[in-house]
């Protein structure tokens, strides 16, 4: 990771705003939004669905791009990045949990794992011997051969988690990650989210409608009509 990261933002976003258009003119999806993450610091988005929370994390993540404003991830300007060398750079600094795993189905949990070294280019069987540690890690060591239909949906979550953490980047996006899971699993999930920020000082941002989850967190934003409206 970055080590540089601890003495400036993570990440500085400033005036995001995301407009779609529509036959009866256009929609302001993201209103001019600022923020700063540090490194790390584990921040929730709470808000109610259709606010613009799964919008913010996918321009945070450089998945989508903002109709208007700046996006800065460690000192660079993500948003003046070609395709090619985005794709580079969101591999090796950014990972991403989502609610439905997005696990490759043929794949066992071990290989789907270490996915993101491969196509990284990194050597197959550091990123194997690696990829056991992150899979011990997230307590999944007797489930390495396992393929996602023989594993509960926790974890399932886990096995996401671990492959979002082995390229060591330096900020992890969840988007609902406790949305399928029953209130125990959930549990277990936040404490492991907690642990990359205390542990392995990884930025992490959840958008979630947990608020215990969010309750842990070091920052809670609200979000209402695509808007910042509340820090605490």
């Amino acid at each position: 990771m970055n080590n540089d990261a601890a003495q400036s933002p993570v990440l500085s976003a400033k005036g995001i705003q995301k407009t779609y258009p529509h036959l009866s003119g256009p929609v302001a999806v993201l209103k001019d939004l600022n923020l700063e993450l540090m490194a790390g610091e584990v921040v929730a988005i709470v808000g109610k669905s259709g606010v613009g929370k799964s919008t913010l994390l996918h321009i945070l993540g450089t998945l989508d791009q903002p109709t208007d404003g700046s996006l800065n991830i460690l000192d660079t300007d993500v948003l003046a990045l070609n395709d090619q060398d985005l794709s580079i750079f969101r591999n090796k600094h950014i990972g991403f949990v989502f609610q439905f795993h997005h696990l490759l189905p043929e794949f066992s949990a071990l290989e789907n794992v270490v996915l993101p070294s491969l196509i990284h280019g990194g050597n197959p069987t550091a990123a194997r011997k690696k990829g056991q540690d992150l899979l011990d890690y997230v307590g999944l060591s007797h489930r390495l051969d396992h393929k996602p239909a023989e594993l509960s949906g926790g974890e399932q979550q886990r096995v996401a988690i671990a492959r979002a953490i082995i390229m060591e980047p330096d900020l992890v996006l969840a988007d609902e990650p406790t949305g399928n899971l029953d209130p125990n699993t959930g549990v277990e999930v936040q404490e492991l989210f907690l642990n990359l920020s205390r542990e392995k000082n990884i930025t992490v941002v959840m958008a979630t409608h947990n608020q215990e989850l969010a309750s842990q967190a070091h920052r809670r934003i609200e979000m209402a009509a695509g808007t910042l409206h509340k820090r605490d």
